[in-house]
């Protein structure tokens, strides 16, 4: 393999860095790449290189397995890189901004579905004469 100099490695981990960023690559794939494109390591030499198994290396280039955050930032140290957060750069979902109108029929948030819905809880319930009847007399219905 050819080596490569100071800049020209600068520029393939820089190429990297952005194809992640903006999620054309996963970290697996990103971590895959710094590894053959900049070192030119294979597997077992740069999982030895990490103090790890090549197993899990192999596990993390395939976007598999749960690698802790020590064990990935033993490994992009070795690249002059760390882990940290980043904006997304496109946004993957965004609904659009709309008004949303109530429903007289849509059930009150957070109601259960089987009670009144907006436009009945405005309305008063009344009782009918027999039943009240029934609520004003203390013996009940059957006495």
């Amino acid at each position: 393999m050819k080596e490569n100099t100071g800049e020209r490695r600068r520029e393939i981990i820089d190429d990297i860095v952005m194809q992640h960023v903006t999620g054309n690559e996963t970290l697996g794939t990103a971590i895959r790449r710094l590894r053959l494109e900049v070192t030119g390591l294979d597997q077992e030499t740069f999982a030895a290189m990490c103090n790890m198994s090549t197993k899990a290396l192999y596990q993390i280039e395939k976007d598999k397995g749960n690698p802790t955050i020590n064990t990935l930032e033993a490994i992009l140290r070795k690249f002059g890189l760390r882990l940290g957060l980043t904006k997304v750069a496109i946004n993957l979902y965004a609904p659009p901004p709309e008004q949303r109108k109530t429903d007289s029929k849509m059930p009150v948030r957070g109601a259960n579905p089987k009670r009144k819905s907006v436009g009945q809880l405005s309305r008063v319930a009344t009782l009918p004469s027999t039943a009240k009847a029934m609520d004003d007399d203390k013996g009940g219905p059957y006495e």
